[in-house]
């Protein structure tokens, strides 16, 4: 972690923090002793589970409560787990799957204990039901940006594990990113399934072909399914014989990689838990929504001994422009506007 990352951080936990204290005097405070969070998949993947499980670990250690880890539940019902937990004593319960967006509505209305859940921002509702639909699309257009000064093919791919707000956002600004850069460049847009997020066998042969098609840079996005893409990326090589590299989300696959991750957008999701914590303390959960962002790098690229100096810093010279405002990257979550942003569809 750099000094200006955990500088950034810093400043916005202790803003969020401020900001509850200050609500907590004009409304009903809440007491939080304990949260939980539950993910789909183990907090092994370097990616979504992991970093959400990590950001609430550090969110009850800035905020001095419990935190109950529910980690590879799947993405069938998670009811009865919901309903553990809250017998067990939690004051919040994170359900962090899209998957999760319709039980844990419903167990909170049961239990009376509030949920917070994913790419949903119309179940708000005060004293309940919060949403966090997270977007890294900032950080993906920066990726986009280096895709396309790095690419020797002319042809980039994105790769999805289906196509949830959060991922269009970021496909989207990364096809942006590598227009602004070139717009001869083609990018190559590939679907493994509608909700594949663990499907590694199909991360793996989706992204073969769209290697065969000619991409020598792949952004992938995929929880589980994104150790497929890897091993793609490692075994096979690009079509002037050359090496593949893979633009990862999320989190830092930097202990496994094998010389081809060129940089991830990274996502630290602990501003966002502790917002959570101070608001449902102040009385004013669930009255709005939750982002990350480059400003005070919740949001950020990673750098890699793949990205050469120069790159790097024509990257960081356009992410200083889009803090500043000079650049403002559209979020655009719905997958129809997504595919028509792109060269070729693949699925």
């Amino acid at each position: 972690m750099t000094r200006r990352h955990a500088t950034g951080i810093a400043a916005a936990i202790a803003g969020a923090m401020l900001a509850g204290t200050m609500l907590a005097g004009a409304g009903l405070a809440a007491e939080v002793k304990a949260i939980a969070i539950l993910t789909p998949e183990e907090g092994t993947d370097y990616g979504w589970n992991q970093q959400g499980i990590e950001a609430a670990r550090k969110a009850g250690e800035i905020t001095g409560v419990e935190v109950m880890v529910a980690q590879g539940l799947g993405y069938g019902d998670v009811r009865p787990t919901l309903r553990e937990l809250a017998e067990e004593g939690a004051d919040l319960m994170i359900a962090h799957a899209s998957g999760y967006n319709t039980a844990a509505p419903e167990i909170a209305r049961e239990t009376k204990v509030p949920v917070a859940i994913v790419d949903t921002p119309e179940a708000l509702t005060p004293g309940l039901i919060a949403d966090y639909t997270l977007s890294g699309h900032e950080g993906a257009y920066l990726a986009g940006v280096m895709a396309a000064k790095m690419t020797r093919t002319g042809k980039v791919g994105i790769v999805v594990s289906g196509e949830p707000p959060s991922w269009n956002s970021q496909s989207a600004a990364f096809a942006l990113g590598v227009r602004s850069v070139n717009d001869k460049v083609e990018v190559i847009y590939a679907v493994i399934g509608p909700a594949a997020y663990s499907d590694a066998a199909g991360g793996k042969r989706v992204t073969e072909s769209v290697i065969a098609a000619g991409a020598d840079i792949i952004f992938g996005q995929g929880n589980g399914s994104s150790f497929g893409m890897l091993q793609a990326v490692e075994t096979r090589k690009a079509v002037d014989g050359g090496k593949v590299l893979f633009i990862d989300v999320i989190g830092d696959k930097t202990p496994i990689d094998k010389g081809h991750l060129l940089t991830s957008v990274v996502w630290d999701i602990t501003p966002v838990y502790v917002a959570m914590i101070e608001d449902l303390r102040a009385d004013r959960f669930g009255t709005r929504s939750y982002a990350i962002g480059l400003k005070d790098d919740s949001v950020r690229l990673l750098k890699t001994p793949q990205v050469p100096d120069d790159v790097w810093a024509e990257v960081m010279a356009v992410r200083e422009k889009i803090v500043s405002g000079e650049i403002e990257v559209p979020a655009i979550f719905d997958a129809t506007e997504v595919r028509k942003l792109m060269t070729r569809v693949e699925g």
